[in-house]
């Protein structure tokens, strides 16, 4: 096991030398906002886009024709049709295996949904650090039920909090704690548990946090912006702490079963599937199964669930924290998860002057948009102002979906805004 660990590591470790800048880093490995189109990339966009005819001339493609019914009837006001031909043509230049699309909308619900390739309303996918909203959902949850302050000190709830006394989980969830992440050390070693699906979720935090072997590394907290790593694992160590049930237990209890998610949950994959890098591993194939139980899942990369599912999580966002007749979040916590925190807490900046950071969500200063996009292809958005969500789901890499993401901004919105009159 620790010679898979080992090796998994040290080609991890050539990726962000092959990636270049600290800013293209982010793009490629955990989908800022930042723009990371490539000469090649902005060649098979200028493809699609000049593929993509009139919708109005032509019919959708083989599969979308045969595709289910939506989740809730589609309102027949919204009109997608123009999205259908880049989405397909981008797949068909790039290569991809297909796509799933989801659009929600804080009013009218599931509006659209289509599928190409290998997807439909099944098919399974890693979600990279997609993952991430979802555990600073969980905390701020628990703090809604009183167990939890993430303003005060984690060594409030755990008593190995105390190796890093002044670190709360705001500044966990906000990648401000000053703790060492992806970017800065892949591979950092006092902090290797996070990929080893073989240990327990509280011993690894407490080795995070408790290790004097950062002690010349990390900075204070909230006087920088470190994205990802070990982080958060103790976020969710933190979550197990103050409510006393696992993190399996949390994402049933919190989301599945009230939400009523299918296929929905956490893992540690690094070292169980071969070419687990920062391209979906095709040698998942929509399979958890496949996984181990552990009691150490990968907090900031290790979902999994289909595009439907998810797409649930981002109408909770948009309704008030409900799901159903179940409040999952109060506004207040919705309000919080959204803010750009490191702009207000220390006038921070997310590797860019025009991106902001909240807590699991990416700020788009300039469009106020908010994401949470991964390293194997998914990217989900917020337009809280006009009231939708979208998630789009390849199995590639952030550079490919992020740059699919982008033909389909103005498309989608044009549509939003003309559905609603």
């Amino acid at each position: 096991m620790r010679h898979r660990l080992l090796a998994l590591l040290a080609v991890l470790m050539l990726i962000p030398a092959a990636c270049g800048s600290a800013d293209d880093n982010v793009a490629e490995a955990e989908s800022s906002p930042v723009d990371t189109t490539t000469t090649e990339q902005s060649d098979t966009a200028e493809a699609v886009v000049a593929d993509a005819e009139d919708p109005s001339e032509n019919e959708t493609d083989d599969n979308a024709e045969e595709d289910p019914e939506p989740v809730t009837e589609a309102t027949p006001a919204f009109d997608f049709r123009a999205a259908e031909p880049i989405v397909s043509g981008f797949i068909d230049t790039a290569g991809l295996n297909g796509a799933a699309l989801t659009i929600v909308h804080r009013d009218r619900g599931v509006i659209y949904e289509n599928f190409w390739g290998v997807f439909d309303e099944n098919r399974i996918s890693l979600l990279a650090s997609s993952s991430k909203m979802v555990v600073a959902g969980v905390l701020l949850h628990l703090q809604d039920q009183g167990l939890l302050d993430i303003n005060a000190p984690v060594a409030d709830v755990a008593e190995w909090g105390a190796g890093n006394p002044d670190i709360t989980p705001a500044q966990l969830l906000s990648n401000s704690s000053g703790l060492i992440g992806l970017l800065q050390n892949l591979a950092y070693g006092p902090y290797v548990c996070q990929w080893d699906y073989s240990q327990n979720l509280q011993d690894c935090a407490a080795q995070i946090m408790t290790t004097p072997d950062d002690d010349t590394d990390i900075i204070a907290p909230d006087t920088g912006f470190n994205y990802g790593g070990a982080q958060w694992q103790v976020a969710g160590a933190v979550a197990e702490a103050a409510s006393g049930k696992t993190w399996a237990e949390l994402i049933d209890e919190i989301y599945v079963e009230p939400c009523g998610l299918e296929t929905f949950g956490f893992n540690n994959h690094f070292t169980q599937i071969e070419g687990a890098g920062f391209d979906h591993p095709p040698g998942f194939d929509s399979n958890p199964g496949q996984l181990a139980d552990t009691a150490n899942p990968n907090l900031e990369g290790g979902a999994y669930s289909n595009s439907r599912d998810y797409a649930r999580l981002l109408l909770m966002h948009l309704q008030d924290g409900r799901c159903g007749d179940t409040q999952i979040l109060t506004p207040e916590s919705l309000a919080t998860m959204h803010a750009d925190r490191i702009a207000e807490a220390y006038d921070g900046d997310a590797y860019s002057s025009d991106t902001g950071y909240g807590m699991g969500w990416w700020v788009d200063r300039a469009s106020g948009r908010i994401s949470d996009g991964g390293a194997f292809g998914s990217t989900p958005w917020l337009d809280l102002d006009d009231g939708y969500g979208v998630h789009l789901l390849t199995e590639s890499n952030s550079g490919t979906s992020n740059q699919l993401a982008a033909l389909l901004y103005d498309v989608i919105d044009d549509a939003i805004a003309a559905g609603v009159g």
